[in-house]
């Protein structure tokens, strides 16, 4: 079983920066694959960054050259780091962990970009 608790959201204006921080408790973090998502009131979850077990690194297009995903084994923390932050970002961030079947996902974190 997989705990993981975010942190790291908040209020902050147009153009601002936030860190995301995803603790992981359990299991064996450097086998997982993990995701950053994001959902904003009435739309649908929306994958934002995300990193392979092996490295392999994706960002949605909307996010790309402002954001930035890294991971810390040895902490078993993920983070995003997100700048240039716009009105549009603001959601319910969401850290994922899967493999193979399983799937595990945080409580959320809200991020509040005003304009």
């Amino acid at each position: 079983q997989v705990q993981l608790v975010e942190s790291g959201g908040g209020l902050v204006q147009t153009g601002g920066s936030l860190r995301l921080s995803c603790l992981a408790f359990g299991g064996f973090f450097n086998i997982f694959n993990m995701g950053w998502y994001r959902q904003a009131p009435g739309k649908q979850r929306e994958l934002v960054a995300s990193i392979t077990s092996t490295g392999y690194i994706n960002y949605a297009d909307s996010v790309k050259g402002r954001f930035a995903v890294s991971e810390d084994n040895a902490k078993r923390t993920l983070y995003l780091q997100m700048n240039s932050l716009k009105p549009e970002d603001t959601a319910v961030y969401y850290c994922q962990a899967s493999r193979g079947p399983f799937d595990y996902w945080g409580q959320g974190t809200q991020v509040t970009v005003a304009s």
